[in-house]
Parts: C-alpha cells; sequence; structure tokens
C-alpha cells in the first residue's frame, strides 16, 4: 500500500498506451479499522483541513487528525484539551499542511505522504501547547487538476521505471555447512 499507516490511495486512470494503464494520484484515505483503532474514550480529537495548490497547478485538500495524550506523570485518567488549546493545535496542524502542500509539486507530495513524517513534524510543534499523540493525514483529495497532458504522465512513469530498474545486484547463495560432531544439525 502507498501510505504506512493503514492507507488507501486512489488512483485515476489517465491513459492507456498498448496493454498498460496510466494512472494518476487521485486521493488518499486512511482504512476504517486503522482510524477506529485510534478513536479511544478519555482524551481529545483535534482533526484540521486546508486547501492548498501545488507548484504544478494541483488544488488539494488534506484532512489532518490527532489525538491527545496524558502528560508525563500524570494521576488523573482523562487528557482533555481545552477549546482554546484545540483550536492552537488547529492553528498550527494547518500552517503545516499548507506549508507542505504549496513547496513542491504533486509527485514531491505523494513522495512526502508515503513517506509519512508530517504527522511526526506536526505532533513536534503542537506538543508545547498540549501533548499529542497519533497525528496522521486521515485523507487525501485532488480537488483540481491542470488540463491533461500525456508528456507530463509520461514523465511520472518513466520516471518510476528507471528508479525500480536500479533495484540492485541479486545476492549469492550462501552454503550453509553444519557444525562438526553435530550429525548435520545445528
Amino acid at each position: 500500500c502507498l501510505y504506512s499507516p493503514a492507507g488507501k490511495p486512489n488512483q485515476e486512470y489517465m491513459h492507456r498506451q498498448g496493454y498498460n494503464c496510466l494512472t494518476n494520484f487521485h486521493g488518499m484515505d486512511m482504512t476504517r479499522d486503522k482510524l477506529c483503532s485510534l478513536i479511544r474514550k478519555k482524551q481529545s480529537i483535534i482533526e484540521g483541513s486546508v486547501d492548498c495548490r501545488t507548484t504544478d497547478g494541483y488544488t488539494v485538500r488534506m484532512f489532518c487528525i490527532a489525538f491527545t495524550r496524558p502528560q508525563e506523570n500524570q494521576i488523573k485518567n482523562t487528557c482533555y484539551a481545552k477549546s482554546a488549546q484545540i483550536r492552537a493545535i488547529r492553528a498550527k496542524m494547518v500552517s503545516v499542511m499548507s506549508e507542505l502542500g504549496t513547496k513542491g509539486d504533486l509527485k514531491s507530495l505523494v513522495k512526502e505522504l508515503i513517506s509519512a513524517p508530517i504527522g511526526d513534524q506536526i505532533a513536534r510543534t503542537a506538543t508545547s501547547i498540549f501533548p499529542i499523540k497519533d497525528c496522521y493525514i486521515r485523507k487525501v483529495k485532488v480537488l483540481k487538476k491542470p488540463k491533461f497532458d500525456v508528456t507530463e504522465l509520461m514523465e511520472w512513469h518513466s520516471a518510476d521505471e528507471k528508479t525500480a530498474g536500479d533495484v540492485g545486484t541479486p545476492v549469492a547463495p550462501v552454503e550453509e555447512t553444519g557444525l562438526a560432531g553435530s550429525g548435520g544439525r545445528l
């Protein structure tokens, strides 16, 4: 799967070339079981969304989700954040996501989403307000696309084939030998 924390990528069919179908990124969504496993009682859910425009003309809407966690040596078993703290954390989420979405093209955004350090970055910046955990980009939607260009789509797929073509050299098989006096067993 493209997205490490149990995510489902959406691909849109764009062009057929012989027996190959070329697809383009159309969105991403976190799976239901992963999302349900994160939700618990006695904590606050903080969600934020932002619309941003990439440098190559795509308009993308990103949704983020985070949960509060208890502080160090906390005795109370609830960890609810105040509404002002939630608004401040949401503002930090929006600023980090908009910076990420506007700094490059769609291909670099998808690579950032695959590596998924964005949630950790948001958690680090927002922990000064209230400690949070399990911060993820929950959903990505492509709202607007530039005019379809076959050559640009071919560049995307040819660049992927070049990186996938150079995967290294095969490892020579190692001949296993038993220990002396073990009767062939290790």
